[in-house]
């Protein structure tokens, strides 16, 4: 979406990292380069972001132990609060998706999912309705309760797919039509102990990536909108053994398909990658076609430019957002430049 006065991109980053807010940034539609205009500060931790193209308004998470989200009328590349922050309810909300006239948080730390209702503004007007996740998996340090991470609707907008990364579970929701809570249609079990964190539809909507982050791998699911029905196909793994090659521990993070439905890409955390993995042999086959460096340490969030350009990624603990432009060939990835963003978390493109 381009907005009068240019391309913007608002990047989230993590407050007690040393993160500013968020971070405005210009876009030149020739290179790719982002250069930092503002931040909007006031929120704690806004590390996951949200663009409601059709209203202009951007959410952002406050991922902090007493949850929050908060907007803003996204303009020109300026950002002005609607109201204030609202609570979500929950602890540590990590993701968030704008679903008809609902916001919908994952909350890491409660393991749950809050719903809260929005004005005509496009401000958030609570309260929150809150489904608690149940349940728990092999890993002591990591699964010891549900912990959801990421909350999506499928492209029907009939559901909403929910990853808990605790319960190794994806969960499908619809939403109530009077109050707007989550009500669970059904719950799919992944690999236990593989902690899914985020996933991804095919353009074509029958195909979701789910992405793990205790072991290196992606499950491709087959979707049928109809019956709301997710059914596991296969796995592929995305980095060896579930180590980089130091013997330090990887942790995948975001999946990103390419818009013409081509390719898939993976962050993984640790060997501070990007992996491309090709769909030529059709999207329930992907294939790992290569691996490009992130550009930094810890890549925490991956985006695709609309045109299929370029590859954007946020590192955090190296404090800056990477620009790759890609092959149209094969998807693999050249690095174009980088901008330092304190402990970045989150790249939106408008």
């Amino acid at each position: 979406m381009e907005q009068s006065g240019g391309v913007w991109a608002y990047i989230g980053s993590f407050t007690s990292g040393g993160g500013q807010g968020i971070t405005v940034a210009a876009v030149d539609p020739a290179s790719g380069a982002l250069t930092p205009r503002s931040t909007v500060g006031g929120l704690v931790n806004p590390s996951w972001l949200a663009l409601d193209r059709a209203a202009g308004v951007l959410y952002a998470v406050g991922e902090a132990e007493s949850g929050e989200v908060a907007a803003f009328r996204a303009r020109g590349g300026e950002l002005t609060p609607l109201g204030r922050p609202v609570a979500v309810d929950g602890s540590g909300p990590t993701h968030l998706s704008v679903v008809g006239r609902r916001l919908l948080t994952a909350n890491y730390g409660s393991g749950s999912v809050s719903s809260l209702p929005l004005d005509g503004e496009g401000g958030v007007a609570g309260p929150a309705v809150v489904l608690a996740h149940q349940g728990s998996g092999p890993d002591p340090d990591r699964q010891e309760a549900p912990h959801a991470h990421q909350v999506l609707p499928d492209p029907s907008g009939r559901w909403v797919l929910t990853t808990d990364l605790g319960t190794d579970s994806v969960r499908v929701c619809a939403l109530d039509p009077g109050s707007g809570a989550p009500r669970v249609h059904g719950e799919v079990g992944l690999r236990a102990g593989s902690g899914p964190r985020h996933l991804a539809f095919h353009p074509d909507g029958a195909v979701v990536y789910v992405l793990h982050e205790l072991e290196p791998q992606v499950t491709v699911c087959r979707w049928e909108a109809g019956a709301g029905r997710l059914e596991p196909l296969s796995e592929v793994a995305v980095a060896g053994g579930g180590t980089a090659a130091d013997d330090v521990r990887v942790y995948p993070s975001v999946p990103v398909v390419s818009a013409d439905g081509r390719f898939l890409w993976a962050a993984v955390r640790g060997a501070n990658t990007v992996v491309t993995l090709d769909l030529e042999d059709g999207p329930e086959k992907p294939r790992v076609a290569g691996s490009a460096d992130c550009g930094g340490v810890w890549p925490r969030d991956l985006v695709a430019d609309p045109s299929g350009r370029r590859l954007y990624v946020a590192n955090e603990w190296s404090g800056d957002v990477t620009w790759f432009d890609v092959d149209p060939r094969d998807g693999r990835l050249r690095r174009g430049g980088s901008v330092e963003v304190p402990a970045a978390a989150c790249v939106v493109l408008a």
